[in-house]
Formats: C-alpha cells, sequence, structure tokens
C-alpha cells in the first residue's frame, strides 16, 4: 500500500466503520407515512384549511380598513406614534404590490405561532415542574434549533405534499424551542418565596400556577412568543420553497430568475411585518413601558374621572361655624 492511498483511506475511513443514519432516518418516515396516514392526511387537511381560512377573511376586509385596525392595535398596547408608523409602513407593503402575498404569510406565521405556543407553553411548565423531564427536553431542543431550516422540508413535503401545511409543520418544529425554553425560565424564576406563601395559605398547584407562577412569569413567555413569531417569519422563505404562498414563494421565485427588484420588495415586506409584530408582542409583554398608548390613556381619564367623583363624594357639605362667645 502506498502513502497516497492510506491517505486516501484514513481521510474516508473503513467501510466497516460507516453508519447508515441517512437510510435508517429514511426508512423510518417511509414507516410513519404508511403507519399515520390517515392522521396525516387529517393534519394537513387541518392545517392547510386555517391557513386558507384566514388568509381568505385577511384578504375579504378592504385593506384600508385593516390597516387602520392595526393601526388602532399598535396604538393601544404601544403608543400614537406607533401607530402612525404602522400604517405608513403597511402602506408600503401596499404600494409594492406585496399586500396580498403578506397577508398569506401572515395567516401562516399566526396559525404556526399558535400552533407552537400551544405545544410549548404546555411543556415549558411540565420542564418547569420537573428537572427529569428538563433534562430530557434540553437535548431535543437543541437538536430541533441547530438543525439546518431546510432539512425540516423533506419529511414535511413527504408527509402532506406541497402547500400550507407542509410550511407549517416546518415553522412549528423551527419555531417551537424559544416557546419552550422562556416557559421555563419564566416559571422557574419566579421567587420561591412566593410559592412557599401560596402553599402556606392552602392553595393547591394548580392555583399556585394559575395565580402566581403564570402572571408573574408572563413577561418572560412574551418574550419567549415573541422569538417564536420572529422565527416563523424567517421560515417563510423556507415555507416558500415547500410551494406555500406568500412572501416566500416571491424571494424563491425572485432567486430562481435573478429578479432583483422582486426579490427586495417580497424581503422588505417580510421585514415591515416582522417589525410590527415584534413591537406589538414586545408592548404586551410589557405594557407598562408604554405609557403613552391608547390603553393607558383610557386608565389614566378613567382614574381621573373616578377620583374627581369620589372627591366630589367624599366631601363635606359646608355648614356654617357656630359662633364663638366673645371674649
Amino acid at each position: 500500500m502506498t502513502p497516497a492511498n492510506a491517505v486516501i483511506t484514513l481521510s474516508t475511513g473503513p467501510e466497516w466503520l460507516r453508519l447508515p443514519l441517512g437510510d435508517w432516518a429514511q426508512a423510518a418516515l417511509d414507516w410513519v407515512k404508511v403507519a399515520f396516514k390517515g392522521v396525516l392526511d387529517v393534519i394537513g387537511f387541518v392545517m392547510s384549511w386555517l391557513v386558507d381560512t384566514l388568509s381568505t377573511g385577511l384578504l375579504a376586509v378592504p385593506f384600508l380598513l385593516l390597516i387602520a385596525a392595526l393601526a388602532l392595535i399598535g396604538w393601544a398596547v404601544r403608543s400614537w406614534r406607533f401607530g402612525v408608523g404602522t400604517v405608513i409602513t403597511l402602506l408600503l407593503i401596499v404600494a409594492m404590490d406585496q399586500w396580498e402575498n403578506a397577508m398569506y404569510t401572515l395567516a401562516l406565521v399566526l396559525i404556526a405561532t399558535l400552533v407552537a405556543v400551544a405545544l410549548a407553553v404546555p411543556l415549558g411548565i411540565w420542564a418547569a415542574r420537573s428537572d427529569r423531564v428538563s433534562a430530557i427536553l434540553k437535548p431535543v431542543l437543541d437538536f430541533m434549533q441547530t438543525m439546518p431550516a431546510f432539512v425540516y422540508l423533506i419529511p414535511a413535503v413527504i408527509f402532506f405534499t406541497i402547500g400550507f401545511a407542509p410550511g407549517v409543520f416546518a415553522t412549528v418544529i423551527f419555531a417551537l424551542p424559544p416557546g419552550v425554553r422562556f416557559t421555563e425560565l419564566g416559571i422557574r424564576g419566579v421567587d420561591s418565596e412566593t410559592v412557599e406563601a401560596g402553599y402556606a395559605f392552602g392553595a393547591t398547584p394548580g392555583a399556585i400556577l394559575r395565580g402566581i407562577q403564570l402572571p408573574l412569569a408572563m413577561p418572560t413567555i412574551m418574550a419567549g412568543i415573541n422569538q417564536v413569531i420572529m422565527l416563523a417569519l424567517s421560515m417563510a422563505v423556507v415555507a416558500g420553497m415547500a410551494g406555500a404562498n406568500g412572501l416566500g414563494k416571491e424571494v424563491v421565485a425572485s432567486i430562481s430568475t435573478l429578479n432583483v427588484s422582486q426579490g427586495v420588495e417580497a424581503g422588505l415586506s417580510v421585514v415591515l411585518l416582522a417589525v410590527f409584530l415584534d413591537r406589538v408582542t414586545a408592548a404586551l409583554g410589557t405594557p407598562s413601558e408604554y405609557p403613552t398608548s391608547l390603553r393607558a390613556t383610557l386608565r389614566r381619564k378613567r382614574g381621573i374621572r373616578v377620583g374627581a367623583q369620589g372627591a366630589s363624594s367624599s366631601e363635606p357639605a359646608s355648614t356654617p361655624r357656630p359662633a364663638t362667645a366673645p371674649a
């Protein structure tokens, strides 16, 4: 054996050391597709129906009315400046002729976020209450976060063919881990003395979870939901590769045709949607940081009105002073 051959053998490894993980994964996917065909068909139909229904409903509303409603939401949770900025950015999407694609993407992101949050919050609570569950979930979540996003398209397309369903499936898997991690972090970060005080007063574990742990952990949980939404939007392009309508499909088409204007307009629309959703969810997590919101303004006016009424009602009626005897 020559040295060159020895180098080649050492670099490639002997044949007996070959571990066919890819073949095993292929066999596992084929088995799941056959064994759970009925369940996968139902899941795919439900996910496609949800996204189609929501996107149809969003597109049925006149765009000016929907922009006004979203701007009002932005003002209510944050500030009137953010409401004005929402109007400007959404009108920019309309001006770039990407409104319909943006609504498809928004519908996909909202459905995927709801599914991811519905799975992530219970898993995070479970992990916060059990060290064993936390130890099991951590490597699984690491795997889900570090695996390249495009790899998720392979089982998604195998299970659900082309359309919205594989896009939602891949988005949920990719965006799920931050929701679980932040929920666990928020529950574990609640002051133990506060929890012990709840037990001392005879509260059940469920009552402590609902009345103490979840309210105190809500800012952290909302931060996790914010990250879920951001990751879901980052998967818009991947969903477009799976055949889902929306901005991701426009980006994929622009790449295949080297159409710079199409890619810039679709990509900028994704950014504008991301900014709106990020600021809204951040404001929901920390409402006290935005004192100029519509909600805060109404609270202040209501407090002033109630305080004024209370002051007027509690003020004693003026009575004449009794005459004092002269010295």
